[in-house]
């Protein structure tokens, strides 16, 4: 199982120094943890408990996404860029 460094991705994505909660940080979490759990289910596929989070999670992100595209649209193209996302 790999394990997160929320510490590595605070740090690549923070806006300014005491900053921990901000919509790039939080979705830059939620993209790791996604991606941590994408992996666990190629292992356990009848582990639907878990699955209902990953759902939870992405409709988060897409929330959080959705909001910092209307707030600003240069940081919104540039965390979709830092992360690979596609829309």
């Amino acid at each position: 199982m790999v394990v997160i460094n929320k510490k590595e991705v605070i740090e690549n994505f923070k806006v300014h120094s005491q900053d921990t909660g901000s919509a790039q940080v939080q979705i830059a979490l939620l993209t790791e943890r996604i991606n941590q759990l994408t992996g666990h289910f190629k292992n356990h596929k009848k582990d639907f408990h878990s699955r209902r989070g990953l759902l939870m999670m992405v409709g988060k992100r897409r929330r959080l996404l959705n909001y910092l595209k209307t707030k600003d649209v240069a940081k919104y193209q540039k965390v979709l860029e830092k992360l690979n996302l596609r829309k």
